[in-house]
C-alpha cells in the first residue's frame, strides 16, 4: 500500500492535552473549574507515560529503528514529545501559579507557602507534624550504589544533609497518603473567618525535616514523583489461576522501570542524585514551579464545600450544575412495561443513570425474571450496578457476568467484584485470553404472562459505572429488537463458552468483523456517492488512528465523499489536504463533561444508516479487544443521532478545528453569530424534553350552538 500522509500518534494525543490546557487558560471560566482542567492534564500525563511512553522507552532499549506512519523514529518520538509535553507542562504551571491559585486566594481559599506562614501558624504546623505526620513518616538513606524503593506515582521528599563530621549525606521519605493533601491553618482573625487556608504536607515535612533527622542539618530539599512503566502484560498462558497472575501484575507496577522524574525545586545537586539513582536523563525530567501532582487539587473544592457548607459554598468558582434528567415514568408502570412501548435512546449524563440502575434493580427482584447475562469493564468502587446482580444471584437467578479483570487500572476494583459475585452464586468468566472484552451491553431475560420468554437488552458506548456516569457523555439503546436480542445471545455464548465465531447481520464484532464492516461501509458511500448527491460520512469518535480506516476514508475523499469527523483526543489523519482530503473536516469538542459517545453515520445514497459502537478507530480495539458496533434501527431515535451529532460541528465556544499542520485552532462564531456551546444546547434540549413529557395533557373546550328545549 503506498505510504500516505500521517500524523504520529503521541504527538496527535499531546495536541488533546493541548485543548484540555486551552480550557484552563479561559479567563471566564470559574477558577475551580480552571483548576480541574489544570488536574487533568496531570493525571492524563500519569498514565499516558505509564502506557504510551513506557512502551516507546521499551522499543527504543530494544534498539528499535522502525519509522512508523508518520516516517519517524521511536528515539525521534520521544525527543519531539518530551519537548512538547515541556512545554505544555510549562503553562500548565504558569497558569497555577500566576492566575488560579492567586484568583482562588482574592475568593478566600489560599495555599500559603512557608515563607508566608506567620509565627502562630509556624508553631500550630510544628505540633500538627509532630502529632499527625512525624509518626507516619519513614526516612530512607540513599547510599553511593543502592538507591531505595520508590513507589510508582507516590510524593517523595529528598533531602542533602551535612552530619557532625562534615560528611554529605542523602535522604528521601515518602509523604504519607493517607493523612490528607491540605493541611487547614487557623483563621488568623475574626474579619477572614470566611476564608479557608492551607499548607501543604509536603511543604510541612520539607520545614521541619531537622525532626526526622537528628544530628544532621538540611542544605537542599525538593519535592518529586516517579512515573514507572505500567504496559506490562499479564501472562496469557496462566488459565490455572489468572486471577493471581493479574494480582502480580499489579504488585510488580510500584517497582517497575522508571519512565519520568517529576520535580519541584531547585536543588541541582540532588536532582543529580535522583537521575543518577533512577538512570533518568533530561528527557525524562520534568521540573515544575508549583505543587507537584494536581491531579489531586480539586479537592479544594470538596474542602470549600465542608468549610462553608454546600448551599453557601461560592458560586462564581465554579459552573453552574445541571442535574441530569430523570426519565418521567408512567404511573403504576414497571420498566418492562416502558421498554415494551419501543426503543429508547439515552443520552448520559444530560439523562441521569438511574434508569440503567432502574433496569437492573428491578430485573434483580422481579420474580418473573429468569437470567441477567452482563459485561462488566470500569465499574465504580461502591458499584450499585454490582450490588444488584449480587441480589438477583441470591435472589436464585441465573446471573453470569463477563469481569474484564484486563481493564488498565481498575484491575483491582475488578479483581475483587468478580470474587464478591462469584461467591454470591454467580456465574463469573474473566474476560478472554489475549483479548480485553471492551464491549457493553446487558440482557435480561423474562417470563411474561402468557408463558412467553422475552428480552430486552442494554447496548452502550460506556461503561456501567454510576460515577463516571456524570461526568462521561455516552449513548446507549434499550430495545427489545429481537434480531440484536438473538445476536447478543450468540455473543455471550462467544464469551462464555465454546461457539464458532459467527457473522451477524445487524452488530458487528471486533475482532472478527468490526474493521471489515467498516471498511465496507466506507466502500459503500463511494459507490453510491456522485457529483449531483455525494456521499456523506460522519463520525464521533474518541481517536483515530488506524492505518486502513484512515486510507478508505481518504479514497473517499478523493471520490468526493463529505466526512465530517468528530474527534476528541487523538487523530493521525491529516484533513484538508489537496487531492487526498479536501473533503475532510476533523473538529474536537471538550467542556465540562467527557466526550465518550461514539457515533456513525452513513448517507448511503438516501437510505441512511446510524450505528453506536463502544469502539474507537484504533487497532487495539479494532484487533486486539471485542468490541461491539450496533445499528440503531427506530428513525426517530436515528435523527436524534444525527441531530446529536450535528450540534457539536455548531459549536464555536468549545470546539477546535485540525489544520493539515497537525495544530488545532479555536472554533470561534462569525460576525453576529450567536455563541453555542454544545454540552449546554444539549443539556437545555433534554431538559426541555422531560418538561413537555411531565407536563400535563391540556383538554380543549368545544363550543356548540345548543337549541332551546320547547
Amino acid at each position: 500500500m503506498q505510504a500516505q500522509p500521517m500524523f504520529n500518534r503521541e504527538l496527535s494525543w499531546l495536541e488533546f492535552n493541548d485543548r484540555v490546557l486551552r480550557e484552563a487558560l479561559k479567563p471566564e471560566m470559574p477558577l475551580l473549574e480552571r483548576l480541574k482542567f489544570l488536574g487533568i492534564i496531570s493525571s492524563n500525563f500519569d498514565e499516558f507515560f505509564m502506557v504510551r511512553v513506557a512502551a516507546l522507552k521499551t522499543s527504543i532499549r530494544k534498539g528499535d529503528r522502525t519509522m512508523d506512519q508518520s516516517g519517524m523514529s521511536p528515539v525521534k518520538i520521544y525527543q519531539d514529545l518530551s519537548i512538547r509535553a515541556k512545554k505544555i507542562v510549562d503553562e500548565q504551571y504558569h497558569c497555577l501559579v500566576h492566575e488560579v491559585l492567586p484568583g482562588l486566594a482574592k475568593e478566600g481559599i489560599a495555599i500559603i507557602a512557608p515563607q508566608q506562614w506567620t509565627q502562630a501558624e509556624k508553631r500550630y504546623l510544628d505540633n500538627y507534624f509532630s502529632e499527625f505526620v512525624f509518626p507516619l513518616i519513614t526516612p530512607l538513606r540513599i547510599e553511593r550504589d543502592a538507591f531505595p524503593s520508590v513507589g510508582n506515582l507516590q510524593i517523595h521528599c529528598i533531602f542533602e544533609m551535612e552530619s557532625e563530621t562534615g560528611e554529605t549525606l542523602y535522604a528521601l521519605a515518602q509523604v504519607p497518603k493517607n493523612s490528607g493533601r491540605f493541611v487547614p491553618l487557623p483563621a488568623l482573625e475574626e474579619a477572614q473567618a470566611e476564608g479557608i487556608r492551607f499548607a501543604l504536607i509536603e511543604d510541612l515535612i520539607l520545614s521541619f525535616a531537622s525532626r526526622l533527622f537528628p544530628g544532621h542539618s538540611i542544605r537542599n530539599s525538593l519535592v518529586f514523583k516517579i512515573t514507572r512503566d505500567a504496559d506490562s502484560g499479564v501472562d496469557e498462558e496462566r488459565q490455572d489461576d489468572f486471577l493471581a497472575a493479574m494480582e502480580e501484575i499489579l504488585a510488580g507496577r510500584q517497582n517497575s522501570t522508571p519512565v519520568r522524574l517529576k520535580v519541584s525545586g531547585r536543588a541541582a545537586s540532588l536532582l543529580a542524585v535522583l537521575q543518577q539513582g533512577l538512570e533518568l536523563g533530561e528527557y525524562d525530567t520534568y521540573r515544575v514551579s508549583g505543587p507537584i501532582d494536581l491531579a489531586g487539587f480539586y479537592e479544594l473544592a470538596t474542602l470549600e464545600d465542608q468549610h462553608r457548607g454546600k448551599k453557601s459554598a461560592n458560586s462564581r468558582l465554579r459552573d453552574k450544575p445541571w442535574e441530569p434528567i430523570q426519565a418521567p415514568a408512567i404511573e403504576g408502570a414497571s420498566i418492562w412495561d416502558e421498554l415494551e412501548r419501543g426503543d429508547r435512546l439515552l443520552h448520559l449524563p444530560y439523562d441521569s443513570f438511574s434508569f440503567i440502575q432502574r433496569f437492573l434493580d428491578e430485573a434483580a427482584d422481579d420474580p418473573s425474571v429468569l437470567a441477567i447475562k452482563m459485561t462488566l469493564y470500569r465499574t465504580s468502587g461502591d458499584s450499585a450496578i454490582v450490588k444488584a446482580l449480587i441480589r438477583a444471584a441470591r435472589n436464585r437467578k441465573q446471573v453470569s457476568v463477563v469481569v474484564e479483570l484486563k481493564a488498565r487500572f481498575d484491575e483491582e476494583r475488578n479483581i475483587t467484584w468478580a470474587s464478591t459475585l462469584e461467591q454470591a452464586g454467580a456465574i463469573v468468566t474473566y474476560g478472554v485470553a489475549t483479548l480485553k472484552v471492551h464491549a457493553k451491553l446487558a440482557m435480561v431475560v423474562r417470563k411474561v404472562k402468557d408463558g412467553s420468554i422475552r428480552k430486552y437488552l442494554h447496548l452502550s458506548t460506556g461503561n456501567y459505572n454510576e460515577k463516571t456516569a456524570r461526568t462521561y457523555s455516552d449513548l446507549s439503546l434499550f430495545t427489545m429488537n429481537e434480531d440484536l436480542a438473538r445476536e447478543a445471545s450468540a455473543l455471550f455464548n462467544i464469551l462464555t463458552g465454546y461457539s464458532t465465531i459467527q457473522t451477524f447481520t445487524h452488530m458487528a464484532i471486533a475482532p472478527f468483523e468490526l474493521k471489515k464492516r467498516i471498511l465496507s461501509l466506507i466502500e459503500r458511500e463511494i459507490q453510491r456517492s456522485s457529483p449531483e448527491s455525494p456521499g456523506l460520512i460522519e463520525a464521533k469518535l474518541n481517536a483515530c488512528a488506524d492505518n486502513d480506516v484512515i486510507h478508505a476514508l481518504y479514497a473517499a475523499s478523493k471520490s468526493g465523499v463529505r466526512i465530517r469527523l468528530n474527534i476528541r483526543g487523538a487523530c493521525t489523519l491529516v484533513p484538508g489536504l489537496p487531492g487526498i482530503s479536501d473533503t475532510i473536516e476533523v473538529r474536537s469538542n471538550l467542556g465540562r463533561y467527557l466526550e465518550h459517545a461514539r457515533i456513525f453515520h452513513f448517507r448511503n445514497g438516501g437510505n441512511e444508516e446510524v450505528y453506536l459502537a463502544s469502539a474507537d478507530w484504533l487497532p487495539r480495539n479494532l484487533e486486539r479487544r471485542v468490541e461491539l458496533m450496533f445499528p440503531i434501527l427506530d428513525e426517530k431515535i436515528q435523527k436524534e443521532c444525527i441531530r446529536i451529532f450535528d450540534t457539536y460541528f455548531q459549536d464555536n465556544s468549545h470546539a477546535y478545528r485540525l489544520l493539515p499542520t497537525g495544530s488545532y485552532e479555536s472554533v470561534l462564531p462569525g460576525i453576529g453569530e450567536k455563541i453555542v456551546y454544545a454540552q449546554e444546547v444539549l443539556y437545555k434540549k433534554a431538559k426541555r424534553m422531560a418538561e413537555i413529557a411531565e407536563a400535563p395533557l391540556e383538554e380543549l373546550t368545544i363550543r356548540r350552538r345548543y337549541k332551546n328545549k320547547e
